[in-house]
């Protein structure tokens, strides 16, 4: 099966430098969490966009008890089973993005629901691929999905906000040493608190040559 497509250049990076045996899975999780948040950016009519959210959360839940529809992104996530990971535990991802909807002021306990069923399963469920449970995976899970979402939005106010929300789980996850195998989930951690200290005025873009160099220092050293 060819991996399916996973269009954030800093994330292409870090399915590349997994182990190979790891990168088709990684790319699945990465994919679907891609295909959800298009969905949420998308979404002018926040009734549709929860339809639309609903239909993945119940399509990759039942790939659990049935084979999965003619859905490429779909296929994909079934074939994740070899690796311990079910459709009800990706299902799960689906409310941290149904949570922006529900919610576009973007208040604490919204945060808290985007940051944990979103960032903290995602990395989790990378963690089992990558053949790694680590507890740190939840925190920097939560702070990158966090950053991401900071960096997504136009008003420097809001975002300096969720960075600033951020800051803590991801120092508890950057602090050590990065095994091996968890590095590249690593390096978007430590990507992720570079972000958090520069704040939303100074924000590099994505893929710049100092986030590259950051990246190999990390691959390297594992800090």
């Amino acid at each position: 099966m060819q991996n399916p497509a996973v269009n954030h250049s800093e994330q292409q990076l870090a399915i590349a430098y997994a182990v190979r045996t790891a990168r088709e899975s990684l790319a699945t999780l990465f994919a679907i969490d891609e295909r959800l948040g298009g969905i949420v950016a998308r979404t002018r009519e926040t009734t549709i966009g929860l339809m639309r959210l609903v239909w993945w959360r119940d399509a990759l839940a039942a790939l659990d008890s049935a084979p999965p529809p003619a859905e490429p992104l779909l296929a994909a996530a079934a074939a994740l089973r070899p690796d311990r990971i079910s459709g009800a535990e990706l299902s799960t991802m689906v409310e941290g993005w149904e949570a922006l909807l529900d919610d576009p002021a973007l208040d604490v306990a919204t945060l808290e629901i985007h940051a944990r069923a979103r960032g903290a399963r995602l990395f989790t469920l990378a963690g089992r691929v990558l053949g790694v449970e680590a507890l740190r995976l939840s925190d920097a899970g939560e702070g990158w999905a966090l950053v991401d979402l900071a960096r997504h939005l136009s008003d420097a106010g809001q975002s300096d906000r969720i960075l600033e929300a951020a800051r803590a789980p991801l120092e508890r996850a950057a602090a050590g040493h990065w095994p091996r195998r968890l590095r590249p989930l690593g390096m978007l951690t430590v990507l992720a608190q570079g972000d958090v200290r520069r704040g939303a005025d100074a924000l590099k873009p994505i893929g710049s040559r100092g986030r590259m160099l950051r990246v190999l220092a990390h691959q390297l050293t594992g800090r």
